[in-house]
């Protein structure tokens, strides 16, 4: 999405965008670049076409009134919301503010080491444009992709604007987290909105400060700004007046055509799932079936996105028959669905229907973080009731103690549970859209705010990503099954207490789960932190083994061996610090894939002839379910 630094150099004040020269800054405040072509560079700039902009005025006025009619139509058949901070930020920033101000002099130290480098970074840029080589004062952490653009170096304006929100940036991160006194779940809101603050006020999100976006403006003579305001207004119709922010070329995509095409038939419908069996690829297959259960938060083609990343086509040639939960996308209809209906129609009837398709009664199992929370309540309940089908489970991503759920427990409170409850007592379900910007609020810079630059500022399509696809497939959750996850799980952290939660009349234990136990997290996980999927290695009582990988919720586990991407660690000591585990760690290059393939052929390498699906079955996979969208 980066344009070529080099081409189209517009000169800001005495410098070049590109990186030249730098001029100096206006008095009292940092430099703000304006562009002042002259006759050696006029072939940067051009003017805007004006019938171009006649017609996007036009369009810009007609489309505008329809979504501020159809905004307003909508607030009118809504009910007024019932707090006017639902989020409960507000009483968090006045609580951290009442305890700064107890502590003076740790809030004076903090300025004044503010304003010490604040005046290096001055000095510096003041040198630097004598001629005079500088080391930055700051920089950003790794992988910041917001700076990539040479010019925020190569040019002293730039360079200063960028080190100066560097530094505003962590005084205040330094200074929410320096409050003393704040209970665990408040200091961890402040943090948590201080950075949702801090990112939104970038320099690269706004025109006149990103360097990229002036060199694009001077290139096409703004039209780049005209067609942003197209991209804005569509993303507008699309949230019917709420910003709903494209993230790729949808057009591009099709659950069964490019994407979600491994083959296969549908055995079992009911009325929260279709269970889909794969084509086997080998002539020989392993005795048991591979049971995938996906979290119903998001799709199942997760696992089985393209040909070359799908961890679904890579087992089915490892050779096992496998077996997907292809969940429903449900409305009003379902919104008295609670977690056992999932538990009943989710693997227990799967565990029937294997056994129809197959014969089998033993089977190796996976869940995927929702999908592996309702396997470890799965296999508790099979315990009380003598139940052996699954032979093995493995956990991508999976909590079972909540007490440290990471940043979603920023979302988590009585306050925000009853404005949550709230909404699905209206329509039976809570909307798709609302989980979605949850979790894009984890990565704002990636999720939100690169998207803003490209499709608003530098007024690029977003370019064909079938993970970002699926990202904006949402679907609902069921009111009372949505409730009960995040109060008794959330909230309430009851499923690692025995026999807190009760499940179709079973007493849940997870300490009576004895099966083997093969745990898969990821390093960089903000949605099920590592630290905490580990403590389920001192909860389960069979034989463990934990594998730590890189990346994140999705990148470390969608990692096929062929891609090359991502280590990961392995360490058969099981300590109850994951710091000691990870200290004693072994770390190995690509993907975890084929570890997990030689830990489950050790649990039974039992081969026999290669099983089809029944054909036609139920449908051709992906089936039905999954093609249906939260907008539908």
């Amino acid at each position: 999405m980066a344009q070529d630094s080099g081409a189209g150099e517009t000169k800001t004040g005495e410098a070049k965008v590109g990186g030249a020269k730098g001029g100096e800054a206006p008095a009292g405040g940092a430099a703000t670049p304006q562009a002042r072509p002259d006759a050696s560079d006029t072939a940067s700039f051009r003017l805007p076409d004006p019938a171009l902009v006649s017609r996007t005025m036009a369009d810009v006025a007609e489309r505008g009134q329809r979504i501020v009619a159809d905004f307003l139509k909508r607030q009118a058949e809504g009910a007024p919301a019932s707090s006017p901070d639902p989020l409960h930020i507000g009483s968090a920033f006045i609580d951290m503010t009442t305890r700064l101000m107890a502590n003076p002099a740790r809030l004076m130290q903090a300025q004044i080491g503010f304003w010490q480098d604040y005046l290096t970074l001055w000095q510096n840029t003041a040198r630097r444009m004598m001629g005079d080589p500088t080391p930055p004062v700051i920089e950003e952490v790794k992988g910041d992709k917001r700076f990539k653009d040479d010019a925020w170096r190569e040019n002293e304006v730039f360079d200063f604007i960028r080190q100066s929100y560097l530094l505003s940036a962590r005084y205040f991160t330094n200074v929410v987290q320096g409050a003393e006194g704040l209970d665990n779940k408040t200091a961890q809101k402040v943090d948590f909105y201080t950075r949702q603050f801090v990112d939104a006020m970038s320099p690269s999100n706004f025109l006149m400060t990103n360097p990229e976006v002036l060199r694009r403006t001077a290139e096409t003579g703004g039209e780049n700004l005209l067609k942003g305001l197209s991209n804005l207004l569509a993303d507008l119709e699309r949230g019917k007046g709420n910003l709903r922010i494209r993230m790729t070329d949808d057009s591009k995509f099709k659950v069964g055509a490019n994407i979600a095409v491994t083959p296969g038939k549908v055995v079992h419908r009911n009325a929260l799932m279709e269970l889909i069996q794969y084509t086997p690829a080998t002539e020989q297959v392993l005795k048991r079936p591979l049971l995938i259960l996906p979290p119903w938060i998001n799709k199942f083609y997760i696992l089985d996105l393209r040909p070359k990343n799908s961890f679904i086509k890579w087992a089915v040639e490892q050779g096992h028959t496998v077996f997907v939960v292809s969940w429903v996308n449900p409305d009003e209809n379902l919104t008295e669905k609670g977690f056992e209906d999932y538990m009943r129609e989710g693997p227990y009837a799967a565990l029937d229907a294997i056994e129809a398709a197959t014969g089998e009664k033993s089977v190796n199992a996976i869940g995927y973080c929702l999908g592996g929370t309702l396997l470890s309540c799965t296999l508790a309940h099979m315990a009380a009731k003598k139940d052996t089908r699954i032979k093995s489970a493995t956990y991508f991503v999976t909590m079972t103690d909540f007490e440290e759920a990471g940043e979603l427990g920023v979302f988590i409170d009585e306050e925000q549970l009853l404005g949550i409850e709230e909404k699905m007592s209206k329509k039976g379900f809570l909307e798709g859209r609302e989980m979605a910007t949850t979790f894009n609020m984890l990565r704002a810079n990636d999720l939100i705010w690169s998207f803003v630059v490209n499709n608003y500022l530098m007024g690029q399509e977003p370019f064909p990503f079938d993970l970002l696809y699926w990202n904006d497939d949402s679907t609902r959750m069921p009111a009372k099954m949505h409730s009960f996850y995040l109060r008794r799980m959330y909230q309430q952290n009851d499923l690692v207490k025995p026999g807190a939660i009760e499940l179709d009349g079973v007493k849940i234990d997870l300490r009576k789960i004895k099966v083997p136990s093969y745990l898969i997290s990821t390093r960089e996980d903000h949605i099920a932190p590592w630290k905490s999927t580990y403590r389920g290695t001192q909860i389960y009582g069979g034989k463990t083994r934990f594998v730590l990988a890189a990346s994140g919720h999705i990148a470390g586990v969608v990692n096929p061996p062929d891609s090359g991407k991502y280590s990961h660690w392995v360490n058969t000591s099981l300590p109850a610090d994951p710091d000691e585990w990870f200290q004693g760690a072994t770390e190995l290059a690509g993907s975890w894939w084929p570890d997990w393939q030689r830990w489950v052929l050790a649990q039974d390498k039992t081969m026999v002839p290669a099983r089809k699906p029944a054909d036609p079955g139920l449908g051709d996979a992906p089936g039905s379910y999954v093609t249906v969208m939260a907008k539908d």
